[in-house]
């Protein structure tokens, strides 16, 4: 039983780690934020401070918004290689 008690919380643990979301290693800049051209692809009510503020602290947001008359999901990621940006209907 200790052996399979050892294992499960290893499990957990190392699961935990890879679901949890990760600050960037270096801070998300405003400029950086706008370069991408987000704030003309969709009507986002977030700020761009409070879009900065989740990322360097979560890694990623996810925002309501519209896309023309449609409403979407649009996920923001913080990756070493810069924004990744995608969105999904809502």
């Amino acid at each position: 039983m200790n052996i399979m008690l050892k294992t499960l919380v290893t499990f957990i643990l190392v699961y935990s780690l890879f679901a949890c979301s990760l600050a960037p290693e270096s801070p998300v800049t405003r400029k950086q934020l706008l370069t991408t051209g987000i704030y003309r692809a969709f009507a986002i009510e977030e700020s761009p401070e409070e879009v900065l503020n989740a990322l360097n602290m979560e890694g990623e947001v996810v925002l309501k918004a519209m896309e023309g008359k449609y409403p979407v999901y649009v996920k923001i990621m913080a990756t070493a290689d810069g924004l990744k940006i995608s969105s999904y209907g809502r």
